[in-house]
C-alpha cells in the first residue's frame, strides 16, 4: 500500500471516531459494562456479609492450622499405650494353647486376667505360666471353669468377676473346637455342636462381657479369635463347618463394632471389637489334625512364605495390641497373621 493510500485510510478512521453516533454508541456500551461490574460487586459484598453473619465474629471465622498438642502417652512411660495396669480381662479357651499364650501377654502388661475354659482344671502349661508371672508387673493369672455353651453359668461367672473388681475392660474369645469330617458325612448334630462353641459360644461370651463393660462404663476392647480359615479353605483338611464358623466370627465382629463403638450421652459404649485371624499354629488341636491326616503338616508348611508353622507365643503381642490403647482407632477389623499363607 502506498503512503498516500495509507494517509487517506488514517484520515477516514479519525473522522469515523469523531462521529457523534459512534461516540454515543461507545458511551452507552461503557455504561452497561460499569453497571454489570457494579452489580457483581454488590452481589459479592452481600454474599460475604451473609456468610459473615452466619459464621459469627471474625475471630471465630478465621481458619487456622490447629496447634499440635502433646500426646498424653508420649514420653511419660515406655510403651504406655500397651499398659493394662488395673484392668480386668477375660480369655475364653485360656487353659492352654493360643488362649493361654495371649493371656500371659495381658498379665505381663499389668492386667488382672481370668482364663475361662471347660476343663475342670487347667493344663500343666497354665500352672507353669502362673509361676512365670512376676509380681512387679502388677498382673494376675486366674482360672475359672466355664463352658461357653452354658450361657447362664457363663453370664454368672463373668458378672461375678466384674462385681468383684467393680470393672470389666476386655475379652479375648479364643474357645474353639475342630472336627475333621468330609461335608457329605456331616450330620446335623455334628454341625450344631461345632457352631455352639465356635460361633454361639463366642457371641455369648462377647455379649456377657459387653454388658459388664457397659454397666461399669469402662470402655474396653474385645478380640474374637477367628482364623485365616474364615477366608480360605484349608488345603488337605476337610473342615467345612469349622471354616464357616470362623467366617461367621469375622462378620460378627463388624456387627458388634457397629453396635457398641460410639460413646453415648449416658457414658456407655466405646467398646472396640476386632478379629484376629491366625494362620496354622502348632496347638494341641492341630497336633490331633496331624495324627488324623498324614502329611498334612508338610503340606501346610509349604503353603506360606515362611515355610513353617506358627507357635502360640507369636500371637501374644497381637492380642495385647487389640485390647490396649495402641489400637484405639481400630474396630470392626480382621487382623490376619498367617505367614502370608493367604497372599498367594
Amino acid at each position: 500500500m502506498s503512503t498516500t493510500r495509507t494517509q487517506k485510510a488514517a484520515c477516514y478512521l479519525l473522522k469515523s471516531l469523531s462521529s457523534p453516533l459512534l461516540r454515543t454508541t461507545l458511551s452507552s456500551r461503557s455504561q452497561q459494562i460499569r453497571r454489570v461490574t457494579t452489580a457483581r460487586h454488590d452481589a459479592n459484598t452481600l454474599a460475604r456479609a451473609g456468610w459473615n453473619a452466619a459464621l459469627g465474629p471474625q475471630s471465630e471465622r478465621t481458619l487456622q492450622q490447629p496447634k499440635r498438642q502433646a500426646h498424653p502417652n508420649v514420653g511419660n512411660k515406655r510403651f504406655l499405650d500397651f499398659d493394662l495396669a488395673g484392668g480386668v480381662y477375660l480369655v475364653t479357651g485360656g487353659a492352654r494353647g493360643l488362649g493361654l499364650a495371649m493371656a500371659e501377654a495381658l498379665v505381663e502388661a499389668g492386667g488382672k486376667v481370668y482364663c475361662l475354659d471347660r476343663l475342670d482344671a487347667p493344663d500343666d502349661e497354665f500352672y507353669e505360666a502362673q509361676k512365670r508371672t512376676l509380681p512387679e508387673f502388677g498382673g494376675e493369672l486366674n482360672y475359672a471353669q466355664v463352658d461357653v455353651r452354658n450361657t447362664e453359668n457363663l453370664d454368672d461367672v463373668i458378672s461375678g468377676i466384674a462385681d468383684k473388681h467393680q470393672r470389666m475392660d476386655g475379652l479375648i474369645a479364643a474357645a474353639g473346637v475342630q472336627q475333621v469330617t468330609p461335608a457329605v458325612e456331616y450330620g446335623i448334630k455334628d454341625a450344631m455342636d461345632m457352631m455352639d462353641v465356635n460361633y454361639t459360644g463366642v457371641f455369648m461370651s462377647a455379649t456377657a462381657t459387653a454388658r459388664q463393660i457397659i454397666k461399669y462404663q469402662c470402655r474396653g476392647g474385645i478380640c474374637l479369635i477367628a482364623s485365616m480359615s474364615g477366608v480360605v479353605a484349608n488345603k488337605g483338611l476337610p473342615s467345612p463347618v469349622y471354616n464357616s464358623s470362623k467366617a461367621a466370627i469375622i462378620q460378627l465382629a463388624k456387627n458388634l463394632a457397629m453396635e457398641w463403638g460410639c460413646v453415648q450421652d449416658s457414658g456407655t459404649g466405646g467398646i472396640r471389637v476386632n478379629c484376629l485371624s491366625p494362620g496354622h499354629i502348632v496347638t494341641p488341636m492341630v497336633l490331633e489334625n496331624f495324627k488324623e491326616v498324614p502329611g498334612l503338616q508338610e503340606t501346610w508348611e509349604r503353603e506360606n512364605m515362611l515355610g513353617r508353622l506358627a507357635t502360640p507365643d507369636e500371637f501374644k503381642s497381637a492380642g495385647l495390641f487389640l485390647l490396649s490403647n495402641a489400637s484405639s482407632f481400630m474396630t470392626g477389623n480382621n487382623l490376619v497373621i498367617d505367614g502370608e499363607h493367604t497372599a498367594w
